[in-house]
């Protein structure tokens, strides 16, 4: 699908995941001419993307003959206090305005802007950045379908997407998917660890639990089974596995009642940084 727009797309934040973003817009026919991005000094990587395409960057942008149809917002949220009120002011009635930044709320940035403007907050995670991302957005009541499918598209660049209705869910999404790559690093960090106490070298045991979890992840991803079934298929009765799931699957102190807990610890922080 290739990307097309009514008018300029302003990128505020040409980080990593700001990078990430451009990069697959591109590839999905965005012309470059179209894009404007707003960052003091992109990393290297970010900036030699620029430089190929001829996108140029500055500090600050504005003001614009034409107002952009998108403002993607990929600024760090403690930067936003300083930034947004400036983009704010380049906003036209039927601009779009797309946040990544994580813990924002919807409120934060309708009190910069005019009456009626739409806004979608996205929380993306770190796989974003290799084009396997799971981003969860919401919309204010100013969005329209096309608005909605417009952000579907320019977020689906980095992977996967999905909506809720309540903003309230936000924290729950963050405390799944947001921080959900913490997790399945700590479980690749835990089995090379077990292994090695396993008379494993440390290396060979690594590379075990790093290759397991990558390829059992991209299994995940592509079959059409649930993981539940994806476990059961893996799971011969009386055989290693079955043996190692009942101590991962005690009740009261097994892995899904440990994630039960992490999450919920997750959410209720979120909601406190929230404010």
């Amino acid at each position: 699908m290739t990307l097309s727009l009514d008018g300029p797309l302003l990128l505020a934040g040409a980080g990593k995941m700001g990078g990430a973003m451009l990069s697959g817009w591109l590839k999905r026919g965005l012309h470059p001419e179209m894009v404007l991005v707003q960052d003091p000094g992109p990393p290297q990587e970010v900036a030699a993307l620029l430089n190929e395409h001829g996108i140029a960057f500055a500090a600050d942008v504005g003001p614009l003959e034409t107002p952009p149809a998108v403002i993607v917002v990929a600024v760090k949220p403690q930067a936003m206090a300083a930034v947004f009120p400036r983009l704010a002011s380049l906003a036209a009635p039927d601009t779009l305005v797309l946040s990544i930044a994580a813990g924002k709320p919807l409120a934060s940035f309708e009190s910069y802007l005019p009456g009626g403007v739409a806004v979608v907050r996205a929380m993306p995670n770190t796989p974003a950045a290799i084009g396997r991302g799971m981003t969860v957005c919401v919309a204010n009541s100013n969005v329209t379908e096309a608005q909605r499918e417009l952000a579907t598209s320019l977020l689906e660049a980095v992977g996967e997407v999905g909506w809720v209705d309540d903003e309230a869910l936000m924290d729950a999404v963050t405390a799944v998917s947001g921080s959900g790559p913490a997790y399945v690093f700590l479980l690749a960090e835990a089995m090379a660890k077990a292994g090695e106490r396993q008379g494993l070298d440390a290396e060979l045991s690594a590379q075990l639990a790093r290759a397991t979890v990558a390829g059992a992840g991209e299994l995940l991803r592509q079959s059409k089974e649930s993981s539940a079934q994806l476990r059961q298929n893996v799971t011969s009765p009386g055989g290693t596995t079955a043996a190692a799931l009942a101590v991962l699957m005690q009740v009261g102190a097994g892995m899904s009642d440990l994630m039960e807990e992490a999450v919920a610890a997750a959410t209720k922080r979120g909601r406190e940084l929230a404010g």
